[in-house]
């Protein structure tokens, strides 16, 4: 059977909206101008870590100096409850539906930190729909490296595995794994298309099962 594993920010969510807004309000408070949204959203996709040090080396400052763990913790605070902004994009809730009903095991493997990322998926009754989560911070690493993606995949017992992804990020993480990808095209990505390794792009996700259901019949 096959296990489908979904990365969360630009894949099965819009947060791009909450994280500039979070991003920008800790910068104003800490006396810097706001950032155009259009920067913040490229640093998304590689965890709260990197995001932070981007910011910090946005305007000025050292990346790792002494601002980035009060920065960090701030943003922590609220990233963990920003869903005003937040949405699902068109179609999820019925593609996987349509997937668990040909049998496949659903999972999460996000760089989002495990806490907002279970506090979302509550949020917004998408917990139901999987039975393993992996965030950015359930091991020791994240993405890209394949170690979370392939522990996600172990713990759902499938023999086939696929990964839905929307950036550079996960492609490579699917490379790695060695497992199939699936780039949904409307998320946060930089790079074209066809420059991104994927068995499959999509932009509805009415496309979805489909692509799965020709993934298994091979």
């Amino acid at each position: 059977m096959t296990a489908v594993i979904f990365d969360l920010d630009g894949t099965l969510i819009d947060s791009a909206p909450d994280i500039i807004a979070a991003s920008n309000g800790l910068l104003v408070e800490a006396g810097y101008a706001p950032l155009p949204p259009a920067q913040i959203k490229g640093f998304i996709g590689k965890g709260l870590a990197y995001l932070i040090q981007r910011l910090l080396e946005a305007v000025g400052e050292v990346p790792d100096g002494p601002m980035f763990a009060p920065m960090f913790a701030k943003f922590t605070i609220r990233y963990e409850t920003a869903f005003d902004l937040t949405t699902v994009y068109p179609g999820v809730v019925g593609a996987l539906e349509d997937l668990a009903g040909r049998g496949c095991a659903l999972g999460i493997c996000t760089n989002k930190p495990l806490v907002p990322t279970r506090t979302v998926l509550r949020h917004f009754d998408l917990t139901r729909h999987f039975g393993v989560v992996y965030g950015g911070d359930s091991l020791a690493v994240r993405k890209p490296d394949p170690a979370p993606l392939q522990a996600a995949a172990a713990d759902m017992g499938r023999a086939r595995v696929i990964f839905v992804g929307d950036s550079e990020v996960d492609a490579e993480t699917a490379a790695r794994a060695g497992v199939a990808f699936l780039l949904f095209t409307e998320g946060y990505r930089k790079t074209a298309v066809q420059d991104l390794p994927h068995r499959a792009a999509f932009n509805d996700f009415k496309q979805l099962p489909g692509l799965v259901a020709h993934i298994m019949e091979e």
